[in-house]
């Protein structure tokens, strides 16, 4: 596994306590009313939303930066940037990010009707649907993903970027979907937050350096 995709696991599994804040709520409802197929299969179609936005920006990116090298290395330095926030957020030092999630609002508008009728769902196709629909609820931190899925190189990679980030956040909605309650105070603890919240500031960091380097030797 690259760095990069290992990046973008690694944001899925810090998610943890945004995906609670985010998602729980319908997670949990689906928790208690469907088994465990129903609750994976809700899972799959939000990672399979995020996977195609993921090829989608991928291959639109590439297709335009490609063709100059500086131009990758100053996505890198925005994608360092947002994963810099993105860390600052998960540790409660610097909330902006959370503005980001604007940006996704006058198309979630058009999604969230349907949305809405599926919350109670429980036959396999509308819980599946359902998946596929909250999957674009406005995010900060899949905003952030997809900024790694950008520099991925191609359409295939980003996809599988975002479903590398998909992957990772799976603990945290099975977590309000079935685990204890211990569990998820584990994930939404300041501690956990907090430390996550340095390991992706400490990469960021990392990757700023490189692609200054990158930079100044080009």
């Amino acid at each position: 596994m690259t760095l990069d995709a290992a990046a973008a696991l690694l944001m899925g599994l810090a998610g943890a306590g945004h995906c609670l804040m985010m998602c729980g709520g319908l997670a949990g409802a689906l928790g208690q009313q469907a088994k465990w197929p129903q609750l994976l299969l809700y899972n799959s179609g939000r990672i399979l939303s995020y996977t195609i936005a993921g090829a989608i920006i991928g291959g639109a990116v590439t297709s335009v930066a490609s063709s100059s090298f500086a131009g990758l290395i100053y996505l890198r330095l925005l994608a360092a940037l947002l994963l810099l926030m993105l860390g600052l957020y998960y540790g409660g030092w610097w909330l902006a990010l959370r503005h980001i999630e604007a940006l996704g609002k006058p198309f979630w508008r058009l999604l969230q009707p349907l949305a809405q009728r599926t919350r109670h769902a429980t036959n396999f196709t509308t819980v599946f649907a359902a998946g596929v629909l909250w999957g674009w609820l406005p995010c900060g931190l899949v905003y952030s993903a997809l900024s790694w899925a950008a520099l991925s190189g191609s359409a295939a990679a980003g996809g599988l970027y975002m479903a590398l980030f998909g992957l990772g956040t799976l603990p945290a909605m099975l977590a309000f979907g079935w685990f204890s309650k211990t569990l998820q105070s584990f994930l939404r603890s300041q501690g956990f937050r907090q430390t996550m919240g340095l390991l992706l500031i400490s990469y960021a960091l990392w990757t700023a350096v490189i692609a200054l380097r990158q930079l100044i030797a080009g």
